[in-house]
């Protein structure tokens, strides 16, 4: 029985980084604890002996509103990544794609398989933050695989935009603006380190719309709570709506390209 072409292309991507996988899968495990240890605990130190903290967190400790929220914050980071630099490479420096254009893989398993290979990355992430998680009771629940699970779908609706996006580029000198103006702000203003209700009134909206509230949210309710079954559904549709649209996106763009 042949190997699905999907499963090829993510095969390539996962020969192209092998040699670097042990620091790879190092970063991805230590970097979230030494960044609790740093802003959970250390600002949330100085956060929780404010009088209003509690009530303005709902009741969490900064600890607890803090660590789920970097399940989503890391997916958004792995996935942004994956969607420009190693997109391009394949269309432009190592003509990767250009390869797989004269063989029997088409444009479509050629995404397929980058969505594999996008979702290995995400959780590779997310068992970074989920085990960073574990290590600490006020986080640790049965709510946290779940949670995991659901960084998986908020990195590709990241990812399947952006790597739509670098289909249609010559350089990479649009990166650093995405990068610098779209997901560092959302980054520090997306509901992962404070409410989004702390945010002038006119900016709450675009908040709203984007993947990654949504997925601060999910991740939050499913890990610590309180978890309501309309929130959810609304999070996980917003969600899946920006994976779906990246999708049919890269499978225009990414045609267009391999077989121009």
């Amino acid at each position: 029985m042949s190997t699905p072409f999907a499963i090829r292309v993510w095969e390539g991507q996962l020969m192209t980084v092998w040699r670097a996988w042990r620091t790879a899968v190092a970063l991805s495990l230590t970097q979230p604890i030494i960044f609790l240890l740093g802003m959970g605990l250390g600002v949330g130190s100085l956060v929780d002996g404010r009088n209003d903290a509690a009530a303005s967190l709902g009741g969490l400790s900064y600890l607890q509103y803090l660590a789920p929220a970097l399940l989503a914050t890391a997916a958004m980071t792995a996935g942004s990544f994956e969607a420009t630099y190693p997109v391009l490479d394949g269309f432009k420096w190592r003509r990767t794609f250009d390869a797989v254009a004269v063989t029997p893989i088409a444009p479509r398993s050629v995404v397929n398989g980058l969505f594999l290979w996008w979702t290995t990355r995400i959780v590779i992430g997310s068992v970074g933050v989920g085990a960073a998680l574990v290590i600490i009771p006020s986080t640790r629940g049965w709510g946290v695989p779940v949670a995991m699970a659901m960084s998986v779908p908020v990195g590709l609706a990241f990812a399947a935009p952006l790597a739509a996006w670098t289909a249609t580029r010559e350089d990479e000198t649009s990166f650093p603006p995405i990068q610098r103006f779209i997901i560092t702000p959302l980054f520090l203003f997306g509901g992962a380190f404070y409410p989004i209700e702390s945010l002038p009134l006119a900016l709450r909206p675009i908040a709203w719309v984007t993947p990654l509230w949504h997925g601060v949210q999910l991740c939050r309710d499913l890990t610590v709570g309180p978890l309501t079954l309309g929130a959810t559904l609304v999070h996980i549709a917003v969600v899946l709506a920006w994976v779906a649209a990246g999708y049919l996106a890269c499978q225009i763009t990414f045609a267009r390209r391999i077989q121009r």
